[in-house]
């Protein structure tokens, strides 16, 4: 018996400060935790390995280009043209992850984020492909919270 419940990467949405955005792709959902060897003095087999501080990559978000203005992108133009002349407005990004039904399988909340890195993808003439941009944003950190139906 096959299970039709599996959570399928292409249905997900995503909205930051109370926007919605489209994407067509997210990528950098990832947490590590690293570790410290140190030596036990006398000890020569080995290294005792202990837990550290945890770390996450930066969230990296691609769609099209859209020729309105978004508030997206008006946030990331500010955060990274202002430098640190202006404090730096962070805002809470969710991700959700959906079911077949458009219900909530999976939600990311990446708390304290900010942009880090606007990017378009490269114009080239001779091919018919849509202009991409990319966003990446850093985090403070982030939860994970599965359906309460799961």
């Amino acid at each position: 018996m096959v299970n039709s419940d599996y959570a399928v990467g292409f249905y997900f949405s995503l909205s930051f400060g109370g926007e919605d955005a489209a994407f067509k792709e997210v990528s950098g959902i990832s947490k590590e935790l690293s570790i410290e060897e140190v030596a036990s003095g006398g000890e020569n087999r080995f290294k005792y390995r202990l837990p550290n501080i945890s770390s996450s990559k930066n969230l990296i978000l691609k769609r099209a280009i859209i020729s309105s203005g978004s508030q997206l992108i008006t946030w990331c133009s500010s955060t990274i043209d202002d430098g640190l002349a202006n404090a730096i407005q962070t805002k809470d990004v969710a991700v959700n992850l959906l079911n077949n039904k458009g219900e909530v399988l999976v939600k990311w909340t990446f708390y304290n984020a900010y942009p880090v890195n606007y990017s378009v993808s490269d114009l080239k003439s001779q091919e018919s492909e849509l202009v991409m941009e990319t966003i990446e944003l850093t985090y403070n950190y982030f939860d994970i919270k599965p359906s309460s139906s799961s």
